[in-house]
């Protein structure tokens, strides 16, 4: 009998990788036999359990001690990942055919919320530092300026930290969003662990934000696709959110994901937080290491001149001045070194540290890339490096229609003066080139040739991309 998943699965397993990857467990042994426990506890709304849609005792009890242990006046779980939550959190701020102002790198799941609630997005574009190759930081004063400008916008959508680790200044933005009689929504799917260390930015929970949504699996130890949405103000309608809630989250919650949220906050609340800070000990330790080995870059953004502030738990590592570029690196230390790294960009590898990382597994980070930068056979003639431009696009429909209407495939050369009918995303930096509904220019048909040239990936062209994706 085959069973391709668990069979790939268990190849993975047996090849024994350090994980500098999600989820934050990094599948070790916690204080719970999750092993015997997991089968066990796979059960349903019964007699002695709860419903997560109307918590009433061991759910409801849970939740309670969520809010008190990330200092929030509400929090809810989703079982269907942060996703779900940013659905509930847009679409219960909003009504079909209001503004929102979003980050124009924002994640898909907000682009979704979009054409689910009919919404029209007005952008704002992040701070893009050409030294370091990385987009950094949202300008407040851009968010000023927006709603400056559009009065009947109703809510903003920010996202803090990045992927990449980079944060904006939440206090600032959120003063300025409330200023405007405005609700304010952070993803914060990548920083659910900054609350729990002064030694971190600063959590959008304790900066003003009204809603934030965390994936809790990312840097914390729940298991994939479990979530928390963190009410951090009176502005929210918790009747609406929790009705958006209700209809964006399966009616069979897993029993599994819930008790792997229980248990990420009972960690961070007992012992969390100290090994947090042994863990950003461990991490400036390593890094400085790394910092001193001929041709390796780590990221620095603490930098205020790169970008307000930096989770250094995301560490970035840069070997294109020796000519090994991201995507190599990242094949490089989980072919010969069995490390596997988060993602890999043209420049960068990003490896994610969580509290259940020890300094020996960061050692063998350091150690692997040291023998890599001395290596020559590693290192390849050049690195390309991208001149990114912002590029914006008009919009000639709104990406609802966009979505719902009748599409075909053209060559990009013919695709001048079209309508998109698709995302085009460059990686790096990951903003959309193209949004659908967006007229195709011969200014960005030139721009994605030039990627294309220099092997830049781009999502939303076909396989072989050259066609592009227009409205008929």
């Amino acid at each position: 009998m085959r069973v391709p998943i668990i069979e790939g699965l268990n190849n993975y397993i047996n090849k024994n990788k350090i994980r500098f990857h999600m989820p934050g467990h990094k599948g070790k042994e916690a204080l719970i036999d999750w092993v015997n426990l997991i089968p066990q506890i796979d059960v349903t709304e019964i007699e002695g359990t709860d419903n997560l849609h109307s918590p009433s005792s061991i759910i409801l009890e849970s939740l309670k001690l969520a809010s008190k242990t990330f200092k929030t006046k509400r929090t809810y779980y989703s079982v269907n990942g942060t996703t779900a939550g940013i659905y509930a959190a847009i679409m219960s701020s909003t009504k079909p055919g209001d503004k929102i102002l979003i980050q124009r790198n924002c994640h898909k799941s907000v682009y979704n919320a979009i054409i689910l609630g009919k919404l029209n997005p007005i952008y704002i574009y992040p701070n893009y530092n050409n030294e370091y190759n990385i987009v950094t930081d949202i300008n407040p004063d851009d968010i000023e300026k927006a709603l400056s400008k559009h009065g009947d916008i109703k809510a903003v959508v920010i996202t803090n930290p990045s992927y990449y680790g980079v944060c904006s200044d939440v206090e600032s933005i959120a003063k300025i969003v409330h200023k405007h009689n405005k609700v304010l929504i952070v993803d914060e799917a990548h920083g659910s662990h900054l609350i729990f260390s002064n030694k971190l930015p600063k959590s959008a929970i304790e900066s003003g934000a009204d809603i934030v949504l965390q994936s809790t699996h990312k840097t914390l130890p729940a298991f994939t696709q479990s979530s928390m949405i963190h009410v951090c103000s009176s502005r929210v309608d918790l009747e609406r959110l929790e009705t958006m809630l209700s209809i964006h989250m399966t009616t069979s919650p897993s029993y599994i994901l819930m008790s792997s949220l229980d248990f990420a906050r009972a960690y961070m609340a007992k012992e969390g937080q100290q090994k947090l800070n042994t863990l950003i000990q461990n991490i400036e330790k390593v890094t400085s290491l790394m910092n001193n080995i001929k041709g390796v870059k780590i990221f620095n953004g603490r930098d205020k001149k790169v970008c307000f502030d930096f989770d250094i738990t995301k560490i970035l590592i840069n070997l294109t001045g020796i000519n090994i570029n991201g995507s190599r690196l990242e094949e490089i230390l989980s072919r010969d070194y069995d490390i596997q790294v988060e993602m890999s960009d043209i420049y960068y590898v990003l490896a994610l540290a969580t509290v259940f990382d020890e300094y020996e597994d960061l050692e063998k980070l350091a150690l692997a890339i040291e023998d890599i930068a001395r290596k020559e056979v590693y290192r390849i003639d050049k690195v390309d490096k991208v001149d990114y431009e912002y590029i914006k696009p008009k919009t000639r429909i709104s990406i609802y229609d966009a979505f719902y209407n009748e599409v075909k495939y053209v060559e990009i050369t013919k695709s001048i003066g079209k309508i998109s009918a698709n995302f085009i995303i460059p990686y790096p930096p990951g903003i959309p080139i193209l949004c659908p509904g967006e007229e195709i220019t011969d200014e960005i048909v030139k721009y994605i040739n030039y990627l294309k040239t220099i092997k830049i990936p781009i999502l939303g062209l076909s396989k072989d991309s050259n066609e592009i994706k227009i409205i008929k």
